[in-house]
């Protein structure tokens, strides 16, 4: 009596729980003065659910694989400073690079803004010029020894040597502002007068934030030639139709995948559909944590990871049917089900996760987005499978709900096991 009130309480309180997550994650809630958003308000849309401009660009001759990555660098940060969230640049075969800007609509302000020249400067306070991306030998990101804070160090050939050291007395207690184009990378204030050829830029968020402004400053202007090739802009009224046509389109799915596995496996259907409801909100917060950004082909992936999920329900409760049918006990036959079962649903997903990985490296664009949904999707699928549904089923049988084979949708005349 003790182990059945035990498993209620558990089994009440973990459907509480996912039930608070769906509400919480499917609609938002205030709290004071602060909103936990939804999925649909966290989650960054590409271009094809909100609207916006793509371009690809090609490069022009050659271009070895550190060119493309520098130019790659260099293109991200020009759009993320458009003001847009939400952008990606992506490679594109061997010669091409993608520009996605979901939410602007006009071609031209974005293929200009992208196609600057990539000029590297100094600036002082009175907006003259002292260094160009010329006078910079290397710049490095690392750790400051004594603060352990991120910096960049910075080594000047002879001609920058000597601007620096005149720039540096001149402005001694000042900002040296660092400029590519007219965006600001940095503004480090002048501590002392620097004669030896080298600096420090202190002031930065992080080693990643470190480590990207000295690969610009290494990169310097675009080291490749790029030509568009391609543009197109998808209008806002089409972007914000796709959107809740697909939300439509999966929730009707899910609900007839839902009724079915209640129809057909009765009670564990139930605990299924329970720790189905856990892997949607567990995939849809993974989106929002890793910040990945959902294309319609990626609704396409959450679609199908679900009904892997559902496959691998259906297996394990096929096998406790088959072990029903020899004559064994529901818990027996629990056990042996899921014992069975396991090799058949690790193998599957562990190929399905190795094909997602292969299209997330070679593909681009839409199929990145469907690979990434469905690798992130048939990962939690296994953990929803493998561990959430086996305790939701083993609560359920501990409180009596689930006693006879008949509550399987198993006839065994004659029987009440």
């Amino acid at each position: 009596m003790k182990k059945k009130s035990r498993s209620a309480i558990f089994l009440i309180i973990s459907v509480l729980i996912i039930a608070s997550l769906a509400y919480v994650g499917f609609t938002g809630i205030n709290v004071g003065d602060y909103r936990i958003k939804s999925f649909t308000e966290s989650i960054n849309k590409g271009l094809d659910l909100q609207g916006g401009v793509s371009v690809v660009e090609e490069i022009q001759g050659k271009a070895s694989s550190d060119a493309m990555s520098r130019t790659i660098e260099l293109l991200n940060l020009r759009v993320n400073k458009l003001g847009v969230s939400e952008t990606t640049v992506s490679r594109v075969g061997n010669n091409k690079i993608e520009i996605d800007v979901p939410g602007m609509y006009n071609k031209d302000e974005v293929i200009n803004k992208i196609g600057k020249t990539g000029k590297l400067k100094f600036v002082g306070p009175d907006k003259k010029t002292v260094l160009t991306g010329s006078d910079v030998k290397k710049a490095t990101a690392g750790n400051d020894p004594n603060t352990n804070q991120p910096i960049i160090s910075l080594q000047l050939n002879s001609s920058g040597t000597k601007k620096f050291a005149d720039a540096t007395q001149k402005y001694l207690g000042q900002k040296i502002s660092i400029y590519m184009d007219t965006d600001l990378l940095s503004d480090p204030t002048v501590d002392s007068v620097i004669t030896g050829g080298s600096a420090q830029i202190t002031g930065n968020k992080s080693i990643q934030e470190a480590q990207r402004i000295a690969n610009i400053i290494n990169s310097g202007a675009l080291p490749v030639t790029l030509k568009v090739v391609q543009s197109k802009t998808v209008g806002a009224s089409l972007g914000a139709s796709a959107l809740p046509d697909s939300i439509l389109a999966g929730a009707v799915a899910i609900g007839i995948i839902f009724f079915f596995m209640i129809l057909v496996y009765r009670i564990p259907g139930l605990m299924a559909d329970i720790a189905l409801a856990l892997f949607t909100v567990l995939v849809l917060g993974a989106f929002v944590a890793v910040k990945a950004t959902l294309t319609l082909s990626g609704i396409a992936g959450l679609l199908l990871t679900i009904g892997m999920a559902v496959d691998a329900n259906v297996l394990i409760f096929e096998r406790f049917k088959e072990e029903l049918k020899v004559g064994k006990t529901v818990r027996s036959a629990f056990e042996a089900g899921f014992h069975r079962a396991m090799s058949s649903i690790i193998d599957s997903n562990v190929t399905t996760i190795i094909s997602g990985c292969i299209l997330y490296a070679l593909g681009s664009g839409e199929v990145k987005g469907f690979a990434l949904t469905l690798v992130i999707g048939v990962l939690i699928s296994m953990i929803t499978a493998i561990v959430v549904t086996k305790q939701l089923l083993r609560w359920a049988i501990d409180m009596g709900l689930i006693k006879k084979a008949s509550h399987f949708g198993v006839n065994l005349e004659g029987s009440d096991k």
